[in-house]
């Protein structure tokens, strides 16, 4: 089994920062990529920004230079930290690995449990 807890979120004024974490634990044998997806209401899901175990990393077009993602491998921990928040990123954040667990030769791919950030104008 494996899990993915995200803490971080809340209600915050345009203008203003958040830090999103997530720890991954449980039956991990090695973590690929983990990464940020959002979902507003009525849109579909789509990436925020991801971070490969190498530190490689990718960001959606509407956050470069707002966000950054970054890891701690020792803690299967990666965090967000938004800067400069709108009122179009409110949204529920969802925490995504990509991983091998110690029990299966084929990589699959965790949510955590999703954390409102609200943005006011």
């Amino acid at each position: 089994q494996v899990q993915l807890v995200e803490s971080g979120g809340g209600l915050m004024q345009a203008g203003g920062s958040l830090r999103l974490s997530c720890a991954a634990s449980g039956s991990i044998f090695v973590i690929n990529t983990m990464g940020w997806y959002r979902q507003a209401p009525g849109k579909q899901r789509e990436l925020v920004a991801a971070i490969t175990s190498g530190g490689n990393t990718n960001y959606a077009d509407s956050v470069k230079g707002r966000f950054t993602i970054s890891g701690d491998n020792a803690k299967n921990t990666v965090y967000l930290q938004m800067n400069s928040l709108r009122p179009e990123d409110t949204a529920v954040y969802y925490c995504n690995a990509d991983l091998y667990t110690t029990y299966n030769r084929v990589s699959s791919r965790y949510w955590g449990q999703g954390t409102q950030v609200t943005v006011s104008s």
